[in-house]
């Protein structure tokens, strides 16, 4: 175990301040939660960048600091805007409170992720304190535009040229999601898509026009592709693939029109094996399937919707494996990985070529709900997890 001792209460009091500040996607002005963190590192003498978008707006912060030889890249990312507040009645302390009560630090994106801003903020400085000690660079990407699920900080650093060069490709990129009891090392890609299912039109009170009704047959499809069969999880994957139909849409305010149009929407899960084009030809040659039945009628479009592949990142990446070290000299366990369902940035990162592990973090609770809160006796854990990681990374 690392022997110096974490700034936890320097943690702490920069997560309270930036708790304090609403930044729900979307909803708030984001303006004061950056100007916060700027703050705090023009206190400490901290060089950085803002990240903006086309339009010149705001939409993140990038620091790093150099060491006095070469080596790897680091990049540790972390978002400073919310998920919303929800029906504030339900909340036990306002969202913003960021009070203390029970080792519990409450509100809005305590642990979803200020504290991962506010854990990588203080190990930037540390690490500037003496950058001739180490190898290598270590930055730190705060988004204010993830929790919009579009990625705004990330892809003004990661899609621009850096420093008049090429845009940036670190060697390995981690998230700080929440949760201290596994690594999170990749995650399923998703495909989305729009079905028109055709009919013909004719009036419901008809006897011998009866027309083709479009929800007929879109029901049919739908149930058709709700049980198409999808492989089962792979070797070094643990999840499947998934299929789910998340909408449909038809007729008018009408009761007295056979419809003519139907909508369906879909949403596909992806894996390594189950890819983009696996997953458009089974779902094209499902609905070629059922539109043989009425081979008379007009065929059903799809419209793709491009997503993301799936990924993961090798336990044996020096990433991994650095993290897993630190766990087990911190913790006195073996830090399991896994891979998660929903798509995140990590996604993103992976259609760059870009390592991220997506998820390690403070011990958080209620996510995305009511009364989020903190465990203040996990910061100076994972705050020291990273740090050795980064030294055991810093040394080859």
């Amino acid at each position: 175990m690392n022997p110096r001792p974490a700034p936890v209460d320097s943690i702490v009091a920069l997560l309270q301040a930036l708790v304090r500040i609403p930044s729900r996607a979307g909803e708030d002005e984001l303006g004061p939660v950056l100007h916060r963190i700027e703050s705090w590192f023009d206190e400490r003498g901290l060089r950085y960048r803002r990240l903006h978008g086309p339009a010149g707006e705001a939409l993140g912060l990038y620091a790093e600091v150099q060491g006095g030889q070469d080596g790897p890249w680091t990049v540790l990312d972390a978002t400073l805007d919310t998920a919303g507040f929800g029906n504030h009645a339900s909340w036990t302390r306002p969202p913003t409170s960021a009070a203390i009560d029970d080792g519990w630090l409450h509100g809005r994106g305590s642990a979803d992720s200020k504290a991962g801003v506010a854990l990588f903020a203080h190990l930037l400085h540390e690490f500037s304190a003496t950058p001739q000690a180490f190898a290598g660079r270590f930055g730190v990407l705060f988004d204010l535009d993830e929790h919009s699920g579009r990625f705004g900080g990330a892809r003004a650093f990661f899609d621009q040229p850096f420093e008049g060069g090429s845009p940036p490709r670190p060697d390995g990129v981690v998230i700080g999601y929440p949760g201290m009891d596994q690594i999170v090392t990749g995650g399923r890609g998703f495909l989305r898509a729009r079905l028109a299912v055709h009919g013909v039109a004719a009036h419901s009170g008809a006897t011998r026009e009866r027309g083709l009704n479009a929800i007929g047959r879109a029901v049919a499809l739908a149930h058709a592709l709700d049980g198409m069969p999808l492989p089962a999880a792979e070797a070094g994957f643990a999840l499947p693939p998934q299929l789910t139909l998340t909408g449909i849409h038809a007729g008018s305010e009408s009761f007295s029109q056979v419809p003519d149009l139907c909508e369906l929407r879909l949403d596909l899960r992806l894996t390594p094996a189950f890819t983009d084009g696996v997953a458009r030809r089974r779902v094209e040659q499902t609905v070629r399937q059922c539109d043989a039945v009425h081979a008379g009628a007009r065929p059903t479009a799809i419209e793709w919707i491009a997503g993301w592949p799936a990924y993961r990142v090798p336990d044996a990446h020096p990433l991994v494996a650095a993290l897993r070290a630190a766990g087990r000299a911190e913790l006195g366990l073996e830090l399991p990985t896994a891979v998660v369902g929903p798509s995140n940035i990590g996604n993103y990162l992976a259609s760059l070529n870009v390592p991220a592990l997506c998820g390690f973090g403070v011990h958080g609770e209620n996510i995305h709900a009511a009364d989020e809160r903190a465990a203040l006796d996990s910061i100076g854990p994972v705050y020291r997890i990273y740090r050795d990681a980064l030294q055991r990374l810093r040394r080859g």
